[in-house]
């Protein structure tokens, strides 16, 4: 079972390598990375913007350098594509 997690230390990871956050504005998201606290042993991770699945992939990499456990999933119904980011 995966270990207690919070959206803070997978978000600073990003940015630490560069990543900046996206923004609603104007009615729509601006380029960028969104982290989502998912529950006690889970993070979602979003890409907004062109390149999603380019990005998603690169994310997946620097998150399991960081020692993170990396699952690419979909929401439900064709939704967005996103990470689920848990603690081994």
């Amino acid at each position: 079972m995966g270990r207690h997690i919070r959206a803070a230390s997978v978000d600073k990871v990003l940015v630490d390598n560069g990543h900046e956050h996206s923004e609603f504005e104007g009615g729509d998201w601006d380029p960028g990375v969104r982290v989502v606290q998912a529950g006690r042993r889970m993070v979602h991770v979003f890409w907004d913007g062109p390149g999603e699945a380019d990005e998603l992939t690169a994310i997946t990499t620097e998150l399991r350098e960081a020692g993170f456990h990396v699952h690419a999933s979909q929401m439900a119904g064709g939704g967005r594509r996103r990470l689920e980011v848990s603690r081994p």
